[in-house]
């Protein structure tokens, strides 16, 4: 049971700090933190988490991830729906404090395109530049694949694992400098689920996609690694 409770706080931990930078400081006049900020706050918040709770569960705190490491041989299946059960629950519930928070000040709103830090496609986003759903897709799904390979490489018993999340997370915060300007960046459908759940329309008739591609990419990343990257016990 403990291993579900770190996935809640961690996944809890990745939604608040991630889209609670994007919401609260990306745009704040002089002092906004803006991408670069809002891309490093992601990867902090699962470089922290890594080492605060993954040695419980594994540190997935991302349904894709869990995903990408059961093909990749490293989860087992009887595991895979009550971790990603926790990871959503701990978005969600992350996604509301949120919520709570804005409405405080009287600042929460669904209008606009990534409103309340929501995926999109096929909108003007950032620039006034709209990429298609392809576009989209394939951009979630290479970098969610990537995303495996980086976590699979640094955890694998022939990396330094001490130094496991801080490559995994500067991974995200790379992620999230590329992606940003076109899908605001998934690669992990909890965290989509839990801001689309509170926007509705829009961002919620596209969470397939949100989840679609990056279990896609994270499958493809794990196999990736598993069969062709793997160092086997009797190779040099």
């Amino acid at each position: 049971m403990k291993k579900y409770f770190a996935e809640f706080f961690g996944t809890f931990w990745l939604v608040f700090g991630g889209c609670g930078s994007a919401v609260f400081a990306a745009g704040v006049p002089e002092i906004g933190i803006g991408l670069l900020g809002v891309a490093l706050a992601f990867g902090l918040t699962v470089l922290t988490m890594a080492y605060a709770v993954g040695h419980i569960s594994g540190g997935h705190f991302n349904p894709a991830v869990s995903f990408g490491l059961l093909a990749g041989g490293r989860f087992s299946a009887k595991e895979l729906l009550p971790y990603v059960v926790a990871q959503v629950a701990g978005a969600t519930a992350a996604a509301a404090v949120l919520w709570a928070i804005l409405n405080g000040a009287g600042a929460f709103t669904t209008e606009g395109v990534g409103a309340f830090a929501t995926n999109f496609y096929d909108q003007p986003g950032y620039a006034d530049r709209s990429y298609s759903m392809m576009a989209a897709f394939l951009a979630e799904a290479v970098l969610t694949a990537f995303f495996l390979i980086v976590i699979m490489g640094a955890t694998d018993k022939w990396a330094n694992g001490k130094f496991a999340g801080i490559a995994i997370g500067l991974a995200l915060t790379l992620i999230h400098l590329i992606s940003i300007p076109i899908t605001n960046t998934s690669v992990n459908p909890a965290r989509s689920t839990s801001q689309a759940l509170f926007v509705g329309g829009t961002a919620l008739s596209q969470l397939w996609l949100f989840w679609l591609a990056p279990v896609v990419g994270g499958i493809v990343g794990g196999l990736i690694y598993k069969y062709l990257l793997q160092k086997n016990q009797d190779e040099d």
